[in-house]
C-alpha cells in the first residue's frame, strides 16, 4: 500500500502549461503502476496515463487517446515521485486530478487501482 499526495495543479489559459506531481510514502512504489485520472463536475473519473518501471531505464506507458501528444506522464523512483507534465492544455483538460497505484499492471481502469490521493484542481481557462 502507497499514500499519495499530489501537487501542482491551478489556473491557467488555454495553451498553457502545468506540471503535477505526486508524492508517495512506502517503499513498494517502484513495484507499482502508477497512473493520473481526471474528473471533471458532473463527468466520471476518467483515465488520463499510466506508467510502469520495467526495470533499468524501462518504462511501460499508456495514455487516453484525449492527452497523446500534449501530456507525458514520468516517474521518480529514487523521489518516489509520479509526474505528469501537461502542454497545450485545452479548457476541456478543467478538472480535479488524481493519482492511483496498483501493485498490478498498467491499466486504464480504474477499478484496478487501490490507492488513490486526494486530488490537485486544473482549471483552463479560455
Amino acid at each position: 500500500q502507497v499514500q499519495l499526495v499530489e501537487s501542482g495543479g491551478g489556473l491557467v489559459q488555454a495553451g498553457g502549461s502545468l506540471r503535477l506531481s505526486c508524492a508517495a510514502s512506502g517503499r513498494t512504489f517502484r513495484s507499482y503502476s502508477m497512473a493520473w485520472f481526471r474528473q471533471a463536475p458532473g463527468k466520471e473519473r476518467e483515465f488520463v496515463a499510466a506508467i510502469r518501471w520495467g526495470g533499468g531505464f524501462t518504462y511501460y506507458a499508456d495514455y487516453a487517446d484525449s492527452v497523446k501528444g500534449r501530456f507525458t506522464i514520468s516517474r521518480d523512483n529514487a523521489k518516489s515521485t509520479l509526474y505528469l507534465q501537461m502542454n497545450n492544455l485545452k479548457p476541456e483538460d478543467t478538472a480535479v486530478y488524481y493519482c492511483a497505484g496498483t501493485p498490478s499492471s498498467v491499466t486504464p481502469q480504474k477499478g484496478a487501482y487501490d490507492d488513490w490521493g486526494q486530488g490537485t484542481q486544473v482549471t483552463v481557462s479560455s
